[in-house]
């Protein structure tokens, strides 16, 4: 029995299009992502502030101290500004496989690879967010049960700035479990398309 190639026609094109649509659509999330990302880690390491303060009075004369507030004095920052740097790369990493990756074979391990890559680089800037906006939420309120003072009343730039970075790294999260989403159906769609694809081998009469 013979298939007439018109009624699979329209078919091919609505996949074709479909897929090219689907591609463009990652595209788009990870280039959006990659700047949330970067955005994140640049405002976080370039984050300090300086500020002089009088801790006592000889006679007429103020003594004062300097101190300065950085990221890394914080370890939660530290992994923090790791974590979406590293999330920046890989978006990076995964747009340019996707605009150069025809030229490579990958033996059918791309899309299941990128795949596994995403949901590390979710949990990742999960991790990172999230330890960061505990720590945030210290240095404004701190905690009277364990006597730690807030410190945003003193350094109020410092901390605008690392909420600043506390915002793009939870857009990057939110844009990366899209992209995870987005793979894992990719995936499936791939899997699906070459499983009816073998059952719908014609038998052809010797």
């Amino acid at each position: 029995m013979a298939l007439q190639s018109g009624e699979k026609l329209p078919m091919v094109i609505g996949h074709i299009w479909s897929k090219q649509k689907s591609r463009w659509t990652l595209l788009g999330l990870r280039l959006l992502a990659f700047l949330a990302a970067a955005a994140a880690t640049l405002v976080m390491v370039l984050n300090k502030q300086t500020k002089t303060f009088v801790i006592a009075t000889i006679g007429t004369t103020p003594v004062n101290l300097t101190l300065t507030a950085k990221f890394h004095h914080t370890p939660a920052f530290v992994f923090f500004a790791i974590a979406n740097g590293l999330v920046s790369i890989h978006n990076l990493v995964m747009i340019m496989v996707d605009l150069l990756g025809s030229k490579f074979d990958y033996k059918g391990f791309q899309l299941p690879m990128i795949a596994s890559l995403d949901m590390l680089n979710l949990a990742l800037v999960s991790g990172g967010a999230n330890a960061a906006a505990f720590m945030a939420e210290l240095g404004k309120n701190g905690n009277s049960h364990a006597r730690w003072d807030k410190i945003c009343d003193k350094f109020g730039a410092y901390c605008d700035r690392g909420a600043g970075a506390l915002i793009a790294s939870f857009l990057a999260l939110a844009l990366m479990l899209v992209i995870s989403f987005l793979s894992i159906l990719n995936l499936k769609l791939v899997n699906s398309s070459s499983h009816n694809s073998h059952n719908n081998i014609i038998a052809l009469p010797n």
